[in-house]
């Protein structure tokens, strides 16, 4: 089944939840953010494989490997972003996205937009963020 979306579609509350249409648009958000990353990354070992570190200035040369610690250090943290988006891409599929993991029930439009990898409601992640604080100071 395709759906048809319209270029200005933008989910709302007054519309049934997960519908096959609200699907389609974050389906294909998270494509497109998925995309994005791994072009990124592309750009990245190709900027890393035509730099050089023979830079005959020493401070030149750490500048240049602070800068390439910190670039793979994001995209460490874009790779596993990459496996967040595919996995919500597979709750997608499994007509699970869009519910808290913790309480079954629909996180909200705007919580989803904002961070549509996100698995729980603000409230239970905010439940999360509490008992994680607390836990911590142990």
């Amino acid at each position: 089944m395709t759906v048809t979306l319209s270029p200005d579609y933008r989910p709302s509350e007054d519309e049934p939840f997960m519908n096959p249409r609200m699907k389609e648009y974050f389906r294909r958000k998270l494509l497109k953010w998925k995309t994005e990353l791994l072009r990124e990354s592309g750009e990245t070992i190709e900027h890393m494989q035509t730099e050089s570190l023979a830079e005959s200035d020493i401070a030149d040369r750490a500048s240049l490997e602070t800068d390439r610690s910190l670039e793979l250090r994001t995209r460490d943290r874009e790779r596993k972003l990459i496996s967040k988006i595919e996995d919500a891409l597979a709750r997608i599929e499994e007509d699970t996205y869009g519910y808290c993991e913790e309480t079954a029930e629909p996180i909200s439009i705007r919580r989803l937009e904002a961070r549509p990898i996100a698995t729980l409601s603000i409230e239970a992640q905010e439940r999360h963020e509490r008992l994680e604080r607390t836990h911590r100071d142990d």
